[in-house]
């Protein structure tokens, strides 16, 4: 009997390591002003040549454009994701001219489902897109300018998303920093990976944080890597781009 139970509390140990396990993830965050950038020059290589220097999984986009007049009937997803080699994931928000204008998101991974999410805002109509994967999730959103709207929107994103079982991250550009009610509400399910106090907007000489990536608070280990600010990278658009990368534990 003494030799069956050492086997047994030798085979535990074995058991537990092979069913945990870690993965690495890098999260980006850009609003790329439909890729005009500060010189006014409509560049999507320049765009996708910041992203590619950071090689993340996931890429959180706003102010999109999709075959508007101003962007010469461009698409501009598909074109950073030709530009990239990712898989490009698309949510309009407004018509706008002659074509829309919304947010999106890059993927390494195919993406197995995506579904969008209308948010609450008295001006301009704003999304939360959502993208599952086999083993996460990750939402993108820009939110509204008025501080009652971000509230109400706040609260549908925590409802749209909080039932995921999966690992999940949120992305964007929240237009509020971290000390608003809007913050507040977000932080009860979830928490911001990167360092608020590295500024993102404006590009150049940026005075506030107004971009963020979170994850959601549903029992997954995850432990912050590294977190940057892209502050070399004030031409490309009006935002500096950021990115995390995070330790996973399943």
């Amino acid at each position: 009997m003494k030799k069956i139970a050492y086997i047994i509390l030798a085979i535990i140990p074995m058991l537990l390591t092979s069913c945990s396990s870690s993965e690495e993830l890098c999260i980006m965050s850009y609003n790329i002003h439909h890729c005009r950038g500060m010189d006014n020059n409509i560049d999507y290589k320049r765009i996708a040549e910041v992203i590619n220097r950071v090689s993340p999984h996931f890429v959180a986009l706003q102010e999109l454009d999709s075959a508007t007049s101003r962007n010469n009937g461009k698409v501009c997803i598909e074109e950073l994701g030709k530009e990239t080699g990712m898989y490009a994931s698309y949510a309009s928000a407004i018509k706008f001219g002659g074509g829309s204008y919304g947010i999106g998101m890059l993927s390494k991974e195919k993406p197995l489902t995506t579904s969008v999410v209308p948010l609450e805002s008295s001006g301009e109509a704003r999304r939360l897109l959502v993208v599952e994967f086999e083993k996460f999730v990750v939402a993108c959103t820009h939110f509204p300018l008025k501080g009652d709207d971000r509230e109400s929107s706040a609260r549908i994103v925590c409802d749209a998303l909080k039932g995921y079982k999966k690992p999940l991250f949120l992305a964007g550009d929240m237009n509020c920093t971290t000390d608003t009610q809007e913050q507040k509400i977000l932080g009860e399910y979830f928490t911001i990976l990167n360092n608020s106090d590295e500024c993102t907007y404006p590009s150049i000489n940026p005075e506030e944080c107004i971009d963020y990536i979170y994850c959601l608070k549903n029992g997954y280990g995850c432990t912050v890597k590294e977190s940057s600010v892209l502050s070399g990278d004030s031409i490309a658009s009006d935002h500096l781009p950021l990115y995390t990368t995070v330790e996973l534990s399943y």
